[in-house]
């Protein structure tokens, strides 16, 4: 068995790619680069951090996985190419993708702490799949040890009680302030996202392993909407 070469958790933002975002797009790319910036900056938090970008429509566009930020020189950037919402297709691959991880790193020789998602969407999910039992099957700890925890940020047309059913906290989900420009809120989106990742990535290198979820600024709980 190999040495501990230290403790990580593997992270993934998940952000649509459906038609509908092709206008905010370049929002989401400026922030991810923020991001990258700011964890370059942080180099303590950013070693405690495997990091990967999934884009979503009709199905999944690896952009990049268990990626160590400190090594790269740029995140990827995220296009659209018009589709659907396939939330089923996201969790289908997390199911498989996700204990992959954990075993590729643990025979790496890391002690690896629970995975968490940072999920974005737009709009509602395809009509006409069920992404619910699968979600279910993901998000099952007594059947998947290396299930994750899910925070979900709805802006655009998403719906509250939706975002609500993906994340697997309450705390952990949140939508748009009705009303607030859709770009600027993928900007605070970037902006919570960064300091979520880093306090996180801060807190394990601390040896207390919290995951950090901040609420952007023009967003609510999603909880709170009725």
């Amino acid at each position: 068995m190999a040495d501990n070469r230290g403790n990580l958790i593997p992270m993934y933002v998940v952000a649509d790619e459906s038609g509908s975002m092709t206008p905010v797009l370049g929002e989401l790319n400026s922030g991810l680069a923020s991001l990258h910036r700011a964890l370059m900056a942080e180099p303590m938090a950013a070693a405690k951090i495997r990091f990967s970008v999934l884009g979503f429509s009709n199905g999944i566009e690896v952009r990049m996985s268990l990626a160590d930020l400190r090594e790269e020189d740029e995140l990827p950037v995220l296009s659209s190419y018009g589709g659907g919402t396939s939330y089923r297709a996201v969790f289908d691959d997390l199911l498989t993708r996700i204990p992959q991880d954990v075993r590729e790193l643990k025979r790496a020789g890391y002690t690896v702490y629970r995975p968490a998602v940072f999920f974005l969407s737009d709009g509602q999910p395809n009509s006409n799949e069920d992404w619910v039992s699968v979600h279910r099957k993901l998000t099952d700890r007594r059947s998947l040890p290396e299930s994750p925890n899910i925070a979900a940020f709805g802006i655009g047309a998403a719906d509250a009680a939706t975002i609500l059913n993906v994340a697997t906290d309450r705390n952990y989900a949140f939508v748009q302030i009705p009303g607030a420009d859709i770009g600027a809120a993928i900007t605070k989106f970037c902006a919570a996202l960064t300091t979520s990742i880093v306090a996180s990535g801060m807190s394990l290198a601390a040896g207390s392993a919290e995951l950090v979820v901040d609420r952007p600024e023009g967003f609510r709980m999603a909880i709170d909407v009725v």
